[in-house]
């Protein structure tokens, strides 16, 4: 669990009429899964270690896009979550807000808490309906982008990425990449441990259209200091050549030490890490979608020294490289050597 974290009690998914239910119910059993080992961990035996609520708007049940009624385990005013999901629907969105005028004044309460919310598919529209992806990026099901980018201006739509991180605001593009950010969810609430082994569980024997387990950086760009986001930009494409970071620093006008201020200042991290994390995320990339060596991947993202590396990856991930490609084959994700 992230040491900044209070300990999670509490999930809530949200049911609202036009759901589709397979969305809620994997997310219901994902968190379901998390909470059993989450409690084994902390020596509960089966008990689990949080409760995964489905909560509704209102009292009654919510009527689902197959029109099957979603029974709830309490409403939205009764809870107090550390995370909320906002499973995927298909409907009249505007229709929806107006059936729920209380959804989007709660989504913002809750934010303000400091509360997560993770949003499948579609229901990243009721996330920047409430506002709370202004300026940050976002994604949603393909069907969608030109509805979402229309209605929200203001929110990058990350068309061609399946998952985005934008710090409490999280989006998953559809019903596969939903698994994928639960994942990350439960490895930013509970534990790499317990991340690892649902993800063996629930990913065994599918395979995906696209890169799993990356995540963006969107959410460490929420800042308004644009020669620190151009350098940000900059790291992005050139992280694995060699430089100094006096060298980027002199080449925007900036002393090493006032540099280094203002990028921590600005992202909440150390040059040296986010330089770290962007070279550990394509590395995990190559990982799973490749057979190259450990070594061969070490040297295309910018380490001469294997070991290096693969001590710096255990640090970030819990892993060693060929563990971490091993755990991936067994949980089904895309092949690789």
């Amino acid at each position: 669990m992230n040491s900044n974290a209070a300990p999670l009690r509490q999930v809530a998914i949200l049911a609202t009429d036009d759901t589709i239910t397979s969305t809620l119910a994997q997310a219901k059993d994902f968190f379901y899964m998390a909470s059993l080992n989450t409690g084994r961990q902390q020596g509960l035996g089966l008990t689990p270690g949080f409760e995964a609520r489905v909560v509704t708007p209102d009292a009654r049940p919510a009527i689902s896009f197959n029109r099957d009624p979603i029974p709830a385990q309490g409403t939205i005013d009764e809870t107090e979550p550390q995370l909320i999901i906002l499973p995927a629907f298909w409907g009249d969105f505007d229709l929806l807000q107006q059936r729920y005028p209380q959804v989007l004044p709660w989504l913002q309460q809750q934010s303000q808490r400091g509360a997560l919310i993770g949003a499948v598919a579609t229901g990243a529209f009721w996330l920047a309906a409430a506002g709370l992806l202004d300026g940050r990026e976002a994604t949603t099901y393909w069907r969608f982008h030109d509805e979402f980018a229309h209605r929200f201006p203001k929110v990058e739509l990350q068309r061609d990425k399946h998952l985005t991180d934008a710090g409490q605001a999280l989006c998953a593009a559809g019903i596969s990449s939903g698994r994928d950010l639960f994942v990350h969810l439960a490895e930013r609430l509970c534990s790499p441990e317990v991340s690892r082994t649902l993800a063996r569980d629930v990913f065994y024997e599918v395979q995906r259209s696209y890169t799993p387990g990356v995540i963006g950086f969107g959410g460490q760009k929420m800042h308004q200091d644009m020669a620190i986001l151009q350098i940000q930009q900059w790291l992005e494409q050139h992280f694995a050549e060699k430089f100094r970071f006096e060298d980027v620093a002199s080449r925007h006008g900036m002393s090493i030490r006032n540099f280094m201020r203002r990028f921590h200042q600005a992202t909440g991290d150390k040059p040296l890490h986010y330089l770290q994390r962007l070279r550990i995320e394509m590395a995990k990339t190559l990982l799973v979608t490749g057979n190259q060596s450990i070594k061969t991947i070490s040297y295309e993202i910018g380490y001469d020294d294997a070991s290096f590396f693969a001590r710096l990856f255990r640090q970030h991930t819990g892993l060693s490289p060929n563990a971490f490609r091993r755990s991936h084959q067994q949980s089904g994700r895309e092949p690789a050597a």
